[in-house]
């Protein structure tokens, strides 16, 4: 159990650390927030997984936490996402604004 549990804290801090990599390295605020949320999810949940195998008793907590993440983690990039949005922060590269207000066309940028 305690090699499993070390195989899962590694992994784990691979993700963080490959998130870290991908926030440093996307070109645009939406890209990183996809790179960070994702990244840091899984490696969040790995991590869980690693204590549950290290501390079998704990298993309420890290379920809990588990679930915790994983509601709060898409809404918090959500919100960071349309706050960059709505500053009128648009990548380069975007083609068609779907989120814009004004109707059913969509602005092509």
């Amino acid at each position: 159990m305690v090699i499993t549990s070390y195989i899962f804290l590694i992994i784990g801090g691979l993700f963080y650390m490959l998130g870290g990599l991908g926030v440093l390295r996307m070109p645009d605020t939406f890209n990183r927030i996809q790179a960070g949320t994702k990244a840091t999810t899984l490696g969040a949940f790995s991590i869980m997984i690693g204590i549950f195998f290290a501390e079998p008793t704990w298993v309420l907590k890290v379920v809990v936490i588990i679930i915790f993440i994983a509601i709060s983690n898409p809404i918090g990039s959500s919100v960071i996402a349309r706050a960059t949005h709505r500053s009128h922060h648009r990548p380069t590269n975007l083609v068609v604004d779907e989120l814009h207000q004004g109707g059913d066309t969509h602005d092509h940028v």
